[in-house]
């Protein structure tokens, strides 16, 4: 067992690296790589660094015998190692130097000129790449092996070779989290780079350079082949940049794939099980990574996925992780059970007169100790996490689906909108199976956003009300013990149920908006309940087009995409006079109320909330009127003007539409109650109109 200190330098002679399947891929952010450039940059001349501990595992030639083409290396005389601990900073280092080497071959000095006549340090460029990145076979020098990379086909292997160190390739490389993880730290080293060299020079990136290689300090450890390297792994990583649970659960399911004996799992089929694993993880963080925008949860696909496999029970925290991993444990393959080599018929009688140990007796069954964990528990489990990451991934981006149709996409996006939860496991079994028709699918999510609305958006239930009852189901669905209209029948019950308890909490909940000033306003559901009834107005005047949900949700600083129509600080003349007749804390309701809100197909300068009704309808320099807005902002362009009358009307038009829209009734009192500005009609006598005064603002 080697265990000494050595820079980059020595630590490259005569080694080839690989980071083995049961590694995540490369997982730093830009926290680590600042770091990282700032010890290297703060690194005074002569002072060594440590680095921490890089953990290698010698490979022998049963190992490597599938590197194919890369094996002339070894024949060199080049050690093969699996890096078991530490490739997040060998992955970072030699990501550096390859930039280090591409930045200073395109400086303009440098352009035009052979790899062997630039220098960088006190070496070559030719050298540097040879004895860092690559090296071709001669005399042809058609194959080429890298020093360093991953072990596995999968997306980080062929984009580190491809898009990392630039080797030309004609197809299409995919991305997914880890990638744009290896992408980002290529450009944040470039960026810093072309940084460093203008102020600095090329003596600057000499400098980077040989304290990269020479100054920076590993700590060496080779792990003998005795030694349980996947239980190593598990502790090392734990140390650091913590493991997901979904890279935990890989190593450990590789792991177990190597303690089954022979007579259980020939070594063939202990490789197709190893190829089902990884094949399951490339599928798994392809997904998880598809979007380019926003990377999915780790360990919440993971989670969800227990709770549709395995019996669910109501834990807490990381229980699940705990499930898994003492479910696929080493003592699962050592504890060993009895089984029969040949099962008795369904139809074997038993002679009732015979005592139990004289059937045992008659019996004469030949038995075999098998593990407990047979290996087609694992091989099931991997093919169906491989199998539901896609289903997962629509669940979040339905309109990017290939398995929805158009009205399932429209309706899995509201439940997005509106706030999934925990129903997200109970959709991604719904999606999953295509034995469902459309048609069905789409009345089961209309019955989860109904339930979602009423119990949590008007009841303000507790976020956990049902979650048992409906994780089970996605369970029981996904082994189709239950029909999907059983279910939605149930969800349907259930929330009408509730109604009558979701009604008055939503009540309280309003008038308690009120009493803080805000009124509807401070309804968090206020933006999906305006753009459903957006919505309907577009279907009703038979028009497609509506108006974008970023925009009616995405405000950016010092502006506003749902509106007051009677402004919060009414100062102008047009306020002030239309509405003379009631108190300040009047007024203040009457903004609040839910028929002065109103969704703007496109946000405007908070500056301009204050105009008067006519010039918010119109569009001028700096909004777009209401006249030429959204289905909601032309319907209030209607109006002559803008009244507490009108306020009071459109509140009772909206509260009509929700309960057509979500299914209840409210009562006279709570539709009083909610409206809540009923002294808006009370026919109280209106005072002369306030004289304009020169200062007054229209």
């Amino acid at each position: 067992m080697a265990n000494e200190l050595q820079p980059l330098s020595l630590l490259f002679q005569n080694r080839l690296f690989r980071i083995p399947d049961y590694q995540r891929g490369y997982a730093w952010l830009q926290p680590q790589l600042v770091d990282f450039w700032d010890d290297l940059i703060n690194l005074q001349q002569g002072r060594y660094h440590y680095i921490g501990l890089l953990s290698l595992k010698p490979l022998g030639t049963k190992e490597t015998k599938d590197w194919g083409s890369d094996l002339w290396m070894v024949d060199k005389g080049f050690k093969a190692c699996h890096i078991v601990d530490g490739q997040q900073r060998l992955t970072t280092f030699v990501i550096l130097l390859n930039e280090i080497i591409c930045f200073v071959r395109e400086l303009d000095e440098n352009r035009g000129k052979k790899d062997d006549e630039i220098v960088l340090g006190y070496d070559t460029l030719k050298d540097v790449v040879a004895k860092y990145i690559y090296q071709s076979r001669p005399p042809v020098y058609q194959i080429t092996t890298y020093l360093f990379g991953y072990e596995v086909d999968n997306p980080s292997a062929n984009y580190l070779r491809y898009k990392i160190f630039g080797e030309p390739y004609s197809g299409s490389v995919n991305e997914t989290y880890y990638t744009k993880n290896l992408k980002f730290a290529k450009k944040f080293f470039r960026k810093n780079l072309t940084a460093l060299y203008e102020t600095e020079g090329m003596d600057g990136i000499s400098n980077i350079y040989l304290k990269l290689t020479r100054d920076l300090m590993f700590n060496i450890h080779e792990i003998d082949d005795d030694y349980d390297v996947f239980m190593a792994f598990e502790t090392m990583n734990n140390r650091g940049k913590k493991l997901t649970n979904l890279e935990l659960l890989k190593n450990r399911l590789i792991y177990l794939t190597t303690l089954y004996t022979d007579e259980e799992f020939d070594e063939m089929e202990k490789a197709h099980l190893r190829k089902q694993i990884n094949d399951a993880w490339k599928e798994v963080y392809f997904q998880l990574g598809k979007n380019k925008n926003i990377s999915l949860s780790d360990d919440e696909f993971l989670r969800a996925h227990w709770t549709i496999y395995f019996t669910y029970s109501r834990k807490k925290g990381n229980d699940y992780i705990r499930f898994l991993l003492d479910k696929f444990s080493a003592q699962n393959i050592f504890k060993k059970k009895t089984a029969l080599m040949s099962e008795m018929p369904e139809d074997y009688i038993i002679d009732e007169d015979y005592e139990e140990d004289d059937v045992s007796c008659e019996r004469g069954q030949e038995t075999i100790e098998v593990s407990k964990l047979a290996s087609t528990e694992i091989a099931d489990y991997v093919k169906s996490l491989k199998n539901m990451a896609k289903y997962w991934y629509d669940t979040f981006f339905p309109n990017q689906s290939e398995n929805l149709t158009k009205a399932e996409q429209i309706w899995v996006d509201k439940l997005n909108r509106i706030g999934i939860g925990y129903f997200r496991p109970l959709v991604t079994v719904i999606i999953s199976r295509r034995d469902f028709k459309a048609k069905e699918r789409v009345e089961a999510f209309k019955a989860i956003e109904r339930f979602i609305f009423i119990c949590f958006r008007l009841g303000n239930f507790n976020a956990s009300y049902c979650s048992s009852e409906y994780y089970r189901a996605s369970r029981c669905l996904y082994l189709k013990e239950m029909e999907l209209e059983d279910l939605v029948s149930d969800i349907i019950e259930t929330t009408d149920i509730n109604i009558e308890y979701a009604l008055p909490n939503f009540v309280t909940k309003i008038e308690k908006c009120f009493s803080q000033g805000g009124g509807f306003y401070y309804w968090n559901p206020i933006r999906y309940f305006l753009y459903e009834y957006e919505t309907s107005l577009a279907q009703k005047n038979n028009i497609d087009r509506i108006g974008s949900w970023e925009m009616f949700t995405k405000t950016e600083k010092d502006k506003v995409s749902i509106e007051h129509i009677l402004p919060q600080t009414p100062s102008k003349y047009y306020w002030q006079n239309q509405y003379r007749q009631f108190t300040d804390e009047e007024k203040e309701m009457l903004a609040g109320a839910l028929g002065n809100l109103l969704p703007l197909s496109q946000s405007v300068n908070s500056s301009l909330q204050n105009d008067s009704f006519h010039d918010k309808k119109i569009t001028k320099a700096g909004r777009r009127g209401y006249e030429n807005g959204c289905h909601s902002e032309i319907e209030v362009a209607g109006n002559s003007e803008w009244t507490a009358e009108d306020i009071y009307a459109r509140s009772k038009k909206l509260f009509r539409f929700m309960e057509t829209r979500w299914g209840f009734s409210l009562n006279k009192e709570q539709m009083d109650r909610l409206i809540y500005v009923s002294f808006a009609v009370d026919g109280r006598e209106i005072p002369a109109e306030i004289p304009v005064r020169t200062e007054d603002s229209v």
